[in-house]
């Protein structure tokens, strides 16, 4: 319940502080969808404070540009266990019979 409560309260937060710039609330909405975690919340809350966007459009921008970092993110961690499988496969084998010889 914690997690549905924390990305509620900064779903909240966010839309606020879009409102604060003068856009609708419905764009804070579809930013806080796309941007999916608290984390990612406060990553573009921090950018609308200290930037102040005059336009949806880099606002959007900001947003795809976070997604990305995300996406990024998890590629490398994904390709980081495969490449330790893979390691652990050399090291230890396939655990055949010719292995064990």
């Amino acid at each position: 319940m914690t997690d549905k409560r924390e990305w509620s309260d900064k779903r909240n937060e966010l839309v606020a502080a879009i409102e604060q710039l003068g856009f609708p609330g419905a764009l804070g909405e579809q930013i806080a969808r796309q941007l999916g975690s608290p984390k990612a919340m406060e990553r573009m809350m921090a950018y609308l404070y200290n930037v102040k966007p005059r336009s949806a459009e880099l606002i959007v921008d900001e947003m795809l540009a976070i997604c990305s970092d995300i996406d990024a993110w998890r590629d490398k961690k994904a390709a980081e266990e495969a490449n330790a499988k893979y390691n652990e496969m050399l090291y230890y084998g396939l655990g055949t019979e010719e292995d064990e010889q």
